[in-house]
């Protein structure tokens, strides 16, 4: 079957009729479809509407609270906590957002702390907008249990993606957003759907032997990039995400989780740097560009989000192509 043609706006339509018809408010709906929209407009299939029937799971389920209204509390000068009270993680962090820009603005670097939310999507749509308002910023999370550390045989870690922005005056942001996995699990649940093997040293089965059927991993476990140095970064991001803001370590919100087919709760972590008070002056952008530039002189080279700010525009005019398998399961619920 021929994958359907569907508009930028009847993707996010579609997104948000369906999280409101199982009981999320306008608020905790709308914040969904626009990072599901973002996801499907930059071609990151594995975290766009393919992520809806999780979501949906959990409004079902009742483990997210879809009528929730996160609370914003000032800490310290420079630093902003979000409690999501149950919330999907894209509520949440609208809600902080500004707060946290301000705070960046001001002290010149601030951290924002989110408790109590589900993330579930990918991390680029976090900063975009962080990054537009002039400031440099970071964001990590954790899961449950789906990588293994180096060394060991059972999974403990998440895959424990890390998103870092770039603000560029004047041009899109750069952003670089990947699991400390060697894949992200999204991409190893399309591969499964669509019967394709994986490459070696991706993942393990249950039994711990190395194999190359996505099914087979989905049932084992993911191994950490680079080996131990993948292994270490996954590590720094569960103490960033659990016990430097008072939240749960991978295996923790796996103890508790319903297993409902949708994200845990969790914690995220953020911070934003103000490089114009960092370095005292406006030459940061200029001097970043210069070095940008150095990497495009190379032949083949592309800045991380490139190929993404390129399908996006060419998604907002031909439209994005949605395989019937999604759109299937979306019907089915």
């Amino acid at each position: 079957m021929a994958n359907q043609l569907m508009s930028v706006a009847e993707i996010h339509d579609l997104a948000k009729s369906t999280l409101s018809k199982f009981g999320a408010d306008d608020a905790n709906a709308g914040a969904v479809a626009d990072t599901i929209t973002m996801a499907e407009r930059d071609g990151c299939l594995s975290h766009g509407l393919f992520r809806l029937p999780g979501y949906v799971a959990t409004l079902k389920s009742g483990k997210v609270d879809g009528n929730a209204k996160p609370t914003v509390k000032s800490l310290a000068p420079a630093v902003v906590q979000v409690d999501g009270h149950n919330c999907f993680a894209p509520h949440a962090l609208q809600a902080g957002r500004v707060a946290l820009i301000e705070a960046a603005k001001t002290c010149g670097i601030a951290v924002m702390p989110m408790i109590r939310v589900h993330h579930f999507a990918a991390l680029w749509p976090d900063l975009e907008e962080i990054c537009d308002n002039g400031l440099a910023a970071f964001s990590c999370v954790n899961y449950k249990p789906s990588v293994i550390p180096a060394g060991g045989k059972k999974a403990l870690y998440g895959t424990n993606p890390i998103a870092f922005g770039w603000p560029r005056p004047g041009k899109s942001p750069m952003i670089f957003d990947m699991a400390t996995s060697v894949m992200a699990r999204g991409e190893v649940g399309i591969a499964a759907r669509e019967g394709h093997t994986l490459k070696e040293g991706v993942g393990v089965d249950a039994d711990g032997n190395p194999t190359t059927d996505p099914n087979e991993i989905l049932k084992g476990a993911l191994l950490a990039f680079g080996g131990y140095k993948g292994s270490s970064i996954s590590m720094m991001v569960e103490l960033l995400s659990a016990a430097m803001i008072g939240e749960s370590f991978s295996f923790e919100a796996a103890e508790r989780d319903i297993a409902d087919g949708g994200p845990p709760q969790g914690g995220q972590f953020v911070f934003a740097i103000n490089p114009s008070l960092v370095r005292g002056n406006e030459d940061w952008a200029d001097h970043a560009e210069g070095f940008f530039d150095k990497i495009y002189e190379q032949d083949g080279t592309r800045l991380p989000g490139d190929r993404r700010y390129e399908n996006r525009a060419k998604h907002d005019q031909q439209g994005v192509e949605v395989s019937p398998i999604v759109l299937e399961k979306i019907a089915a619920l």
